[in-house]
């Protein structure tokens, strides 16, 4: 299994390079996320031991599980949440998570808060945005996007830092609306960094295993990749 990863990190590495080159973009501007869901931890080692230090997670209580013995093992991993993320599973969520990928309520931005004050941490963030038809989640519209930057702003949230934002495409084979997704965060990105240039938010998480090359032409910084990676998860877990 580790000789596997070993090659489709290679893989992946190399098609994001491509990518980045087709774009005329400079090489290593996109970062590669491990999606490591339903998977255990001895792939996640395989995979740091091929030099991914950065990893994502959906669910909390695997997340705050399994990572913790990992990061004794190997200090340079790093972990963002990126699943929808309930109220109350944040206190563990920011235990574990160096960023939040999928803040979608400025509801959740309270309790984020909340929890980051118990512990004295601060936490990075990015806003998730709704941007194509099939999705749930993420902000409904520019406003509260906009609204929860201002809270951020107004200083209501001193252990939360704004990074930028994330999205999912629409699961279709219709590049077109894909591609659509992405151009709507880049500009809704475009103009939020522009009304708010206090916060340094150069990240754009955006692209999947299916769909990350689209998400590079677009100017994704980040992009998550897990079944390309570790293969078909267990779901029976």
């Amino acid at each position: 299994m580790s000789a596997d990863i070993k090659s489709n990190l290679k893989n992946i590495k190399e098609k994001i390079r491509e990518a980045e080159k087709r774009s005329g973009r400079a090489e290593g501007s996109v970062k590669l996320m491990a999606v490591s869901k339903f998977h255990p931890a001895e792939d996640v080692i395989a995979a740091l031991n091929e030099g991914q230090f950065l990893f994502g997670e959906n669910r909390v209580q695997e997340a705050f599980e399994k990572f913790p013995p990992i990061f004794q093992l190997y200090p340079d991993a790093d972990l963002h949440m990126i699943g929808s993320l309930q109220s109350n599973k944040v206190k563990n969520a920011v235990k574990v998570a160096s960023c939040i990928e999928s803040v979608d309520r400025i509801s959740l931005m309270d309790e984020i808060e909340k929890q980051c004050e118990k512990i004295n941490k601060t936490i990075s963030i990015l806003m998730e945005v709704h941007t194509g038809e099939e999705s749930k989640s993420g902000f409904e519209s520019e406003a509260e996007v906009e609204k929860a930057l201002q809270l951020c702003a107004d200083g209501k949230y001193p252990h939360i830092k704004p990074c930028g934002f994330m999205t999912m495409a629409p699961f279709t084979d219709d590049k077109a609306l894909v591609r659509k997704s992405f151009v709507t965060l880049r500009e809704l990105s475009e103009r939020m960094k522009a009304k708010f240039s206090q916060f340094d938010m150069p990240e754009l998480s955006m692209g999947m295993s299916g769909d990350f090359e689209i998400a590079i032409e677009e100017g994704s910084t980040l992009v998550r990749v897990g079944t390309a990676i570790f293969g078909e998860r267990n779901y029976s877990k």
